[in-house]
């Protein structure tokens, strides 16, 4: 297939999400989110008067099959553009694939930075578009003394460290810092709530993932530990899994992310009332909205682009924007991440989230965390 110009059908992509496995929930948000911006740009003619055709695979959070199934969009089907991964580990295993064969990855997820590549469009939240600012809010309004807890994996890893750098940089304190198998189990889960016990934090910092994360949440208030006087924060507890938890569980806890299902604004009603048209009463969250985002930031670089050619098309992405759920998104020129406006939400015993505090404006990526930026946004 000549990537340049688009097949007799239309435009073809991948999709390479995982719909089972360890983070099947949060990355089955990320494919219905693909999906819905692919139908509604189809239904209004498609770009260019064409459709996007995607082609489909689940890697069922395996690193392996993720390597192996881009390996066969981009030979076997000839595909040169992939909507896909979402744990930083399925990325970095996709990457060498995407780089050699000269493609294109939209990669959607927030993630710990530390990363350019010029074959990676990454629509995600880095550190200062979501830990820097938790961390602000946490040492302003909750207190010091922080107790991290991370799935054993190179994002929360990266996370924690960003954490406790900043933490401690500005008078806080790390109490502990724990680590447990990506599917940890109950009795794993119960060491650490007797720990936070003990050590009586003002917060912890959870980057749990997936079904030990809802474990976590669930049996953290079944426990003993009030959210209102310790509470969890974290960058991905949003209200899909809030909702498989049981809200009444969640009340109170805190969440940093660039877009949550309450915001008021037209894109977003807009959003929400194609998604439920789509998918019933399962909510948004920003695991879903910014897969949704991101197509629509591609179809619009695909119309000004003509192509799907690799380079042309990184060169419409960066002068192309789109009014999203969350806002403006644009992609930073310098290094291929997006301007994203933060957010701080508590969790309400209904499933959404109270906007505690919202950026002014969209922040400039800076994946390499160059500054820590708290002269520019200490928050209020």
């Amino acid at each position: 297939m000549d990537t340049q110009t688009p097949s007799d059908t239309g435009w073809r992509i991948g999709i390479l999400f995982s719909r089972s496995g360890a983070t099947g929930v949060t990355e089955s948000e990320h494919f219905f989110g693909t999906a819905l911006a692919i139908e509604e740009i189809n239904a209004a003619g498609g770009v260019l008067d064409r459709p996007l055709v995607p082609t489909a695979y689940d890697p069922k959070g395996d690193s392996d099959e993720y390597r192996r199934l881009a390996s066969k969009l981009l030979v076997e089907d000839e595909i040169n553009v992939i909507f896909g991964c979402s744990r930083s580990s399925s990325r970095k295993a996709v990457l060498p694939v995407i780089e050699r064969n000269n493609a294109l990855l939209w990669y959607c997820s927030f993630y710990e930075g530390f990363e350019y590549s010029p074959n990676v469009i990454y629509t995600g939240a880095v550190p200062n578009q979501n830990s820097v600012q938790l961390a602000a809010y946490l040492l302003q309004h909750r207190g010091k003394r922080l107790f991290l807890v991370g799935a054993d994996y190179i994002y929360p890893r990266e996370s924690n460290r960003i954490m406790r750098d900043v933490v401690e940089q500005y008078g806080g304190e790390i109490l502990d810092e724990l680590y447990l198998p990506i599917e940890a189990g109950r009795e794993e889960l119960l060491d650490v709530i007797r720990a936070i016990r003990e050590a009586q934090p003002d917060v912890v910092f959870s980057t749990l993932v997936g079904q030990s994360a809802r474990l976590f949440y669930q049996l953290y208030r079944e426990n003993g530990i009030d959210p209102k006087t310790i509470p969890i924060a974290s960058l991905s507890m949003a209200e899909e899994e809030i909702r498989l938890i049981g809200p009444a569980l969640c009340e109170g806890h805190i969440t940093s992310a660039t877009y949550f299902s309450s915001l008021k604004n037209e894109s977003n009603a807009r959003f929400r009332e194609l998604w439920a048209k789509r998918f019933g009463d399962r909510p948004t969250s920003t695991w879903s909205e910014m897969a949704y985002s991101q197509v629509h930031l591609f179809a619009r670089a695909l119309q000004r682009a003509g192509s799907l050619d690799r380079r042309k098309l990184v060169e419409a992405a960066r002068a192309v924007q789109f009014d999203s759920p969350e806002g403006i998104i644009s992609v930073d020129p310098e290094n291929n991440h997006c301007a994203l406006t933060p957010r701080i939400g508590v969790c309400k015993s209904d499933g959404e989230f109270d906007v505690v505090w919202e950026s002014n404006a969209p922040v400039k990526p800076e994946p390499y965390l160059t500054t820590f930026g708290f002269t520019e946004f200490w928050l209020r």
